[in-house]
């Protein structure tokens, strides 16, 4: 018995029928997310249900913070000593925050747009993922402290390496996770692009980026905070930085300024916490249509 799909497949243009391959695509989704959609209800984050475990873990680990310090003055300084230290200089932690935020964010940028162009040619071509894959696992257990003198010997005092440095810890979370979802396709769906005679970069660009989204933003809420501890560590590590909270960590702790260098860890948690809570916004803003969002709300 033919199949009237695979015959008019066979008569149809090298041109890949837009409305059609939409639909293939969408309509397996549709019921589920649909289904569960009608049973998750919405959260709203003013619910005490959301806000009050976190506030009360807070709440605890100040109190368990205080106990601490106040019988090992030379482990932890005082909340209070922190704080202070904040209010009296918030100029000067604010800019120095804005230093380490830029090459955060500057090198996070350079290691996603590398990370994403290499799993793309990675999972378009087998024998280039057998090339660059053992030289991409290579680098990512080679210690980047290590190799911070030579780059800055290589690229000066300046910002390069820093960004390089950076750029170099967020590469490899990203790059796996974008292969993962860039083959994490529905085998159904993809049988029917091949029956439709799809082209590669419509596979591509109307199917595997689709799907990966989901791990895309998975990494991204990793590497936006390690984004952040990269920067650091190129602080630490490069030297000739003047500015940056990775310096005066550094500084503060060769001179014994413990509330100093609390106050910094604290300005670089709440930008890790910010940068993770934005990243989530977006993801739920674009991901909407994803079953994974409708399970979160439940």
């Amino acid at each position: 018995m033919s199949n009237p799909v695979v015959e008019n497949a066979g008569t149809t243009d090298a041109a890949l029928p837009a409305d059609a391959i939409d639909t293939a695509v969408v309509t397996g989704a549709t019921a589920s997310a649909t289904s569960l959609r009608r049973r998750a209800p919405g959260r709203s984050v003013f619910r005490p249900t959301v806000w009050v475990p976190a506030v009360v873990a807070l709440l605890v680990a100040g109190v368990l913070w205080e106990i601490i310090a106040i019988n090992n003055t030379y482990l932890l300084p005082r909340l209070g000593m922190i704080g202070q230290a904040i209010i009296t200089q918030p100029a000067f932690y604010l800019e120095n925050a804005g230093v380490t935020l830029s090459e955060a964010l500057i090198g996070l940028l350079i290691g996603f747009a590398a990370a994403f162009i290499v799993a793309v040619i990675v999972t378009e071509s087998g024998v280039l993922r057998r090339a660059i894959m053992p030289l991409a696992v290579v680098l990512n257990v080679t210690p980047v402290v290590a190799i911070a003198p030579a780059l800055v010997v290589a690229f000066g005092f300046g910002p390069g390496p820093k960004l390089i440095v950076t750029a170099l810890i967020t590469f490899f979370p990203i790059l796996m996770n974008v292969i993962t979802g860039l083959n994490s396709v529905s085998p159904p769906i993809l049988q029917v692009f091949t029956t439709l005679r799809a082209s590669r970069l419509e596979v591509l660009t109307r199917l595997r980026l689709p799907s990966s989204l989901p791990f895309v933003f998975a990494a991204l809420k990793v590497v936006f905070p390690l984004s952040i501890v990269g920067a650091v560590v190129a602080e630490f590590s490069a030297p000739g930085a003047a500015k940056g909270l990775g310096t005066v960590i550094s500084v503060a702790s060769s001179n014994s300024r413990l509330a100093v260098v609390y106050a910094a860890i604290l300005c670089l948690a709440i930008m890790g916490s910010i940068l993770l809570f934005l990243v989530t916004l977006l993801e739920k803003r674009v991901l909407r249509w994803h079953e994974s969002q409708l399970l979160t709300r439940r």
